[in-house]
């Protein structure tokens, strides 16, 4: 499927189903050239027909509300069930958000999801304006992500760049994101996931959840973030679950780290609220352990550069942190560290972490 240079397609939710299950990823090149009138009905793909997607124009969703009144407007454009997807190109898919931002989260689209595409293949474009997640990833193994600029205002509400759940074996490099959240949040059901070389701000950072929410089990194991740099985001290298969920978040680090007044720039948060919930406190938690912070510099814009909240019950093990450097960027202070029943050890950081326990 072809979307050619120099043409810009407006397009209604459509999703195109699979199953697609043809060995050769490419082979087969379909051309669709979408009306510059909005699509009242987009038949369904199927068979061994969609494969590669090559987007060198522009792709804008509605910008009126009323145009997606008779459409489920969960997603915008959603791929699910295509073995060995390749999406690419240098063109933008333009969500044109701003109308959605100030209505429930509940109510509004994602931009790009893509579900049970096991192999895929995913980099060049730019993504702008989601009105809400620029792209869901899920249920995707073997997946590649690469080379993407996502960008949303700064104060765009809930516009994550890329969110991956139950996934496995996913490297995301190479991006340039900032939007009005996460840059990248892994959620429930993820291992093996690689994340490297990212320029991330605004937002709030790279994460790890929510997880755990309405008592939910949760689990996340093998996450590797490294030689990222954040700039201007709400938070740093963060982990967060809520309160009465159960589960783990285990074997992650986060290495290379460049950090420009970043507000809070080493965040575990087992007391996480949107602040729209009743979060009350509960004895239950997803347990976080085997966490390395290794090799952080830069600045903080507040004074507590590392802030450890865990769980009064279910302690955070084997938290280690390793040649940190984080000064304040008001340098009329000196940066301060923070621990909540953390338990593990610290070398040579900068501000010291004597709050750690053994």
């Amino acid at each position: 499927m072809l979307v050619p240079s120099t043409k810009t397609f407006l397009l209604n939710p459509v999703q195109f189903q699979g199953p697609c299950m043809s060995s050769t990823v490419g082979v087969q090149v379909i051309r669709l050239f979408f009306s510059f009138l909005f699509f009242s009905f987009f038949p369904f793909l199927d068979g061994n027909l969609l494969e590669k997607v090559q987007i060198l124009g522009k792709i804008v969703a509605p910008s009126d509300l009323d145009a997606w009144k008779h459409f489920d407007a969960k997603n915008w454009l959603l791929f699910s069930n295509v073995s060995r997807l390749v999406i690419q190109g240098n063109g933008e898919i333009d969500g044109q958000g701003a109308a959605w931002w100030n209505r429930d989260s509940d109510g509004k689209p994602t931009a790009l999801a893509i579900h049970d595409c096991d192999g895929l293949q995913l980099s060049g474009l730019t993504h702008i304006n989601s009105p809400k997640s620029h792209m869901h990833i899920v249920r995707c193994n073997q997946a590649s992500i690469s080379k993407l600029n996502i960008v949303a205002p700064e104060d765009s509400p809930n516009t994550d760049g890329i969110d991956v759940a139950y996934s496995t074996n996913v490297k995301i490099h190479n991006c340039n994101i900032g939007t009005g959240d996460d840059c990248i949040a892994i959620s429930e059901g993820t291992s093996n996931i690689h994340i490297a070389n990212i320029q991330c701000g605004p937002g709030h950072g790279i994460s790890i959840g929510s997880l755990g929410k309405d008592g939910m089990s949760s689990s996340v194991e093998e996450v590797r973030v490294q030689n990222c740099h954040l700039k201007g985001t709400m938070y740093g290298a963060r982990i967060k679950t809520w309160q009465g969920g159960s589960g783990y978040a285990r074997k992650i680090s986060f290495q290379g780290i460049t950090l420009d007044q970043v507000h809070k720039p080493i965040l575990i948060n087992q007391y996480y609220c949107n602040g729209k919930n009743n979060c009350k406190n509960q004895t239950s938690a997803v347990q976080v352990s085997d966490v390395l912070y290794q090799g952080f510099h830069g600045t903080s814009a507040t004074e507590v550069a590392v802030e450890l909240s865990c769980s009064e019950n279910i302690a955070c093990s084997n938290i280690v942190l390793e040649d940190i450097d984080i000064r304040y960027a008001d340098s009329d202070k000196i940066a301060q560290s923070s621990c909540d029943n953390a338990h593990g050890t610290s070398t040579n950081t900068f501000p010291a972490v004597d709050c750690l326990e053994p």
